[in-house]
């Protein structure tokens, strides 16, 4: 018997079991029919994009119920041998393994899959041998856009589409694409050319057919929404030429990333220090080596010189129990990596990533070892590889808040924020809350320090303003300027500092090492969540510093709102309150979540300023932003 006659038996055999099977599960055996699904639908334009090559995964259907009986789901044929369809699709099944099947068919495009009109025979020659992708003359037919799910998806995939001509991708959620275009280093408004399609192309298609083998297929995520999770960590201009080999290897080992994101499994914020005490703790001689990696240099960031001060701290608690090492200016992805392997290599029993531009490097490291105990410094992160930690500085902003709302001469209070991540919208709205408990007429005014119009302290200075909440900790290059926590300024332009919310990651880090010690680890473990450290006033990893010349009466409403906090018994976010855009939010009889105060991305009607756009932001902002950012490019 002829090779392609034995071809279409078992493609026939293939096509009645399929049949079989759908009839069980009670549904259609054939095509879905284009002109069924149109009945109720509103077509607002059709739009023609010449003959392309489109996936043949995502041709699904036929344009009219004229063909959809002669074959199954799958394009898989129904039609008995020796008749005039098997005997033409053997035909084609020749032409295919002969020379190639080349003419192209003709399909109608509908929310990104394709129905034909001309060829059905060669879409069921070519899916039957597996082929990637087929030549299409397709009409695009647009759907009058609604507020549902499915439509906000296509209607970012028409913008994307028309940038990129990329048709392959699909996500299961919106702002899949925006992601995808940030990840891969383009914009919404920036074309792609040849050249980058086609890269794109062949790495997507190597990284579908990976993400297929190592079992995506049973997962409810698209290749799509994989690919993000993988862009997370794997940049895409380190990634884009790598070997199949290569990235089966790297898929493989975040696997467990994938599989978290598609359980939707939480990201655990734990918001006190766990009290858990285990039958076995760790021998509590145990001697420990611990690692801080930090971006910078204590003498260069304030925000490493604070948690230098907190290294030291931590190791002088423990009397000669703990002994740590400094691995400074880990500014660069390589150098970030090499610093977290040589404090794996070292022996480290914990290792701190001080910054959450860390964290990527941080991930990695860990899916690469996976006894290592990685803890990075930042917030809301959804990696279960790792554990992250963080302090609710909102609490102390409040109460500044309240202070400077007390002391204000004209109402008018400035606020100086860096840049627009997780936690710093919730302390700019505690800061504006706490002003306008005590006084209703206050007016926040909010700038930023970070972006490309860099003056905003300036802009405060030449407004008249007096009170203004600046920068939490001291500079090393200034460390006599005044200009940190709340300050005002006299008048004679000299300023006094009224109150100060200070991080103490001494206090922190100790914390967590001794929960190490006492076998608390494995207690904060649940399942395969993402385990965030988020700790309060409560636990004393943040404080605030008054000033002794504040007026007796303020400082006893500031300790009776601390004491409250601190107890549990007073939440700055409850009430009723309203946003800029005029939005009631009422909390008086319902506390707000932990994940909403994170995520904020509104402000208060009080404040008098916006979020910068992640265009206006300077480019070291801009960094941070993508990784933490409450509004992601």
């Amino acid at each position: 018997m002829d090779i392609t006659y034995q071809e279409y038996s078992r493609a026939l055999k293939l096509g009645r079991k399929l049949y079989r099977a759908s009839l069980l599960r009670g549904e259609s055996p054939y095509l879905p029919v284009l002109e069924q699904l149109l009945q109720n639908t509103a077509i607002v334009s059709q739009e023609s994009l010449g003959t392309v090559e489109i996936p043949l995964e995502q041709v699904i259907g036929t344009r009219y119920s004229s063909r959809h009986q002669a074959f199954t789901h799958g394009f898989m044929p129904i039609m008995n041998e020796n008749t005039e369809f098997s005997h033409k699709w053997i035909n084609l099944c020749k032409a295919h393994l002969e020379s190639g099947i080349r003419d192209p068919i003709i399909a109608y495009e509908f929310l990104n899959q394709f129905y034909v009109l001309e060829g059905h025979k060669r879409v069921s020659v070519l899916k039957y041998f597996g082929a990637a992708s087929i030549r299409c003359t397709v009409t695009r037919l647009i759907p009058e856009p609604d507020d549902t799910e499915e439509s906000r998806i296509y209607q970012e995939f028409l913008r994307f589409y028309r940038l990129t001509q990329v048709n392959s991708v699909w996500f299961s959620a919106p702002g899949g694409f925006d992601a995808l275009l940030a990840a891969v280093g383009t914009s919404m408004d920036a074309p792609w050319s040849e050249q980058e399609r086609t890269q794109f192309r062949f790495f997507y298609s190597a990284f579908q057919r990976c993400y297929q083998e190592e079992g995506g297929g049973k997962l409810s995520l698209t290749a799509g929404d994989a690919l993000l999770v993988y862009l997370n960590i794997y940049d895409y201009a380190s990634s884009k030429d790598k070997p199949e080999s290569v990235l089966r290897t790297e898929l493989s080992r975040i696997w467990d990333e994938i599989c978290n994101k598609d359980s939707n499994a939480d990201i655990r914020l734990i918001l006190k220090p766990s009290e858990h005490k285990t039958i076995f703790p760790l021998f509590s001689a145990k001697h420990l080596r611990i690692a801080f990696v930090h971006e910078q240099t204590a003498a260069s960031s304030s925000w490493t010189y604070a948690h230098e001060l907190g290294r030291k701290d931590m190791e002088a608690a423990f009397d000669g129990q703990v002994e740590t090492i400094c691995l400074d200016h880990a500014d660069t992805q390589e150098a970030a990596e090499k610093a977290i392997d040589a404090a794996i290599t070292d022996g480290s029993d914990l290792i701190f990533t001080t910054s959450p531009r860390l964290l990527n490097a941080s991930v990695r490291a860990a899916l690469e070892n996976p006894k290592a105990k990685i803890l990075n410094c930042s917030l809301n992160t959804p990696h279960p590889s790792v554990r992250t930690y963080y302090a609710r500085m909102y609490e102390a902003k409040f109460l500044m808040g309240v202070i400077a709302g007390c002391l204000t001469p004209d109402n008018k209070i400035g606020y100086l924020a860096d840049y627009p991540i997780y936690g710093i919208t919730a302390n700019i709205n505690a800061f504006a809350l706490g002003a306008k408990m005590v006084n209703p007429y206050a007016q926040v005014l909010l700038e930023w320090s970070k972006t490309t119009e860099q003056n905003g302290q300036d802009r405060l200075k030449h407004s008249g303003i007096s009170y203004i909440s600046d920068q939490d900790m001291i500079t090393p290059d200034h460390p006599s300027s005044r200009r940190v926590g709340l300050y005002h300024s006299d008048n004679d332009g000299i300023l006094h500092n009224t109150a100060l919310s200070i991080w103490r990651w001494g206090k922190l880090y100790e914390t967590i090492v001794r929960n190490y010690l006492r076998g608390g680890w494995k207690a904060d473990t649940s399942g395969t969540d993402a385990i965030n450290y988020w700790w309060g006033m409560d636990t004393g990893v943040i404080d605030l510093i008054c000033s002794r010349s504040l007026p007796e009466e303020t400082t006893r409403l500031v300790q009776l709102l601390r004491q409250a906090i601190c107890s549990g018994t007073f939440q700055p976010f409850s009430g009723l309150f309203r946003t800029q855009d005029g939005t009631d939010l009422d909390y008086r009889d319902s506390s707000i979540t932990p994940e909403q105060i994170i995520t904020m991305d509104w402000l208060l009607d009080n404040i008098t300023g916006s979020l910068p756009s992640f265009d206006a932001l300077l480019p070291e902002a801009q960094a941070l932003v993508h990784i933490q950012g409450i509004k992601k490019s």
